[in-house]
């Protein structure tokens, strides 16, 4: 006979927890991508969760546990091992829950947790919010854990990057004329042939702005990917191509022909 997906799983607590566990009742089920049910066990409530959680199962997610939530005298402690795909929505359900259960003087544990729920709350730092006071919850593996921390790290340094990108891309958008995919395409074009971080890219367009000399090898590989994508934006019928002119030179042409007082 086949397990139930939301069975109480086997070895999660002592014989005794067991037979109370066995007298759980479902609390969810109405979306065909997540199931859950609820567990009575003295002053909390084990809450097991199987499936995807997204924004199409979020609220439903979130109205049974915060049911759960009120019939638990202390609190609640989760189970999220059978949980396959969480993104930020299920995120924002869980930090709700937490501080719902802090005003009434209750707490929220995270016994178990796959993969997909482990990375959310490891790339965010969210995961000591959750933690069981015996330091009982989900345990990441050696590897596991470098590879989230290397993702964590880099996605700072993304973050960092980002507003300097920003800018380059516009300056592309404003001197070609191009859209912002386009510009998009540029900067990672120029990336690939030179085999240059496009950060870097981007810091030498920045400061092209304020009139420092974009250096040559640069503004014939920018000329290049604007050409090319330019050309294949032409053939969809969109963008018109023009040459490179340093964002300094262009303002300076523009003043100049503007009609004297």
């Amino acid at each position: 006979m086949r397990e139930h997906p939301l069975s109480p799983p086997a070895g999660s607590g002592d014989e005794a927890a067991h037979d109370v566990l066995a007298c759980g009742a479902r609390v969810g089920g109405a979306s065909p991508f997540l199931e859950t049910a609820a567990y009575p066990s003295g002053s909390r409530t084990l809450v097991v969760v199987a499936g995807e959680i997204d924004i199409d199962t979020a609220q439903p997610l979130q109205h049974d546990l915060c049911a759960a939530l009120a019939q638990a005298r202390q609190g609640l402690d989760l189970d999220l091992a059978r949980v396959d795909f969480c993104d930020c929505s299920g995120l924002r359900v869980l930090l709700r829950l937490r501080s719902l259960a802090l005003a009434q003087g209750k707490t929220v544990h995270i016994r178990a947790a796959g993969r997909a729920v482990e990375r959310l709350l490891m790339l965010t730092g969210t995961a000591s919010l959750f933690a069981p006071p015996n330091g009982a919850g989900p345990h990441l593996d050696g590897k596991y854990e470098k590879d989230l921390l290397a993702e964590v790290v880099d996605l700072k340094r993304a973050m960092r990057s980002r507003p300097v990108i920003d800018l380059a891309r516009g300056v592309l958008m404003a001197t070609f004329r191009l859209n912002e995919e386009d510009a998009w395409g540029v900067l990672v074009e120029v990336s690939q042939r030179g085999n240059t971080k496009l950060r870097l890219i981007a810091e030498e367009l920045v400061a092209a702005i304020t009139g420092d000399p974009l250096p040559g090898h640069l503004k014939q590989q920018i000329s290049a990917a604007v050409a090319k994508v330019s050309d294949e934006a032409q053939s969809r019928g969109h963008h018109r191509r023009r040459d490179w002119v340093p964002p300094a030179a262009r303002a300076a042409s523009l003043e100049s022909r503007r009609p004297s007082a």
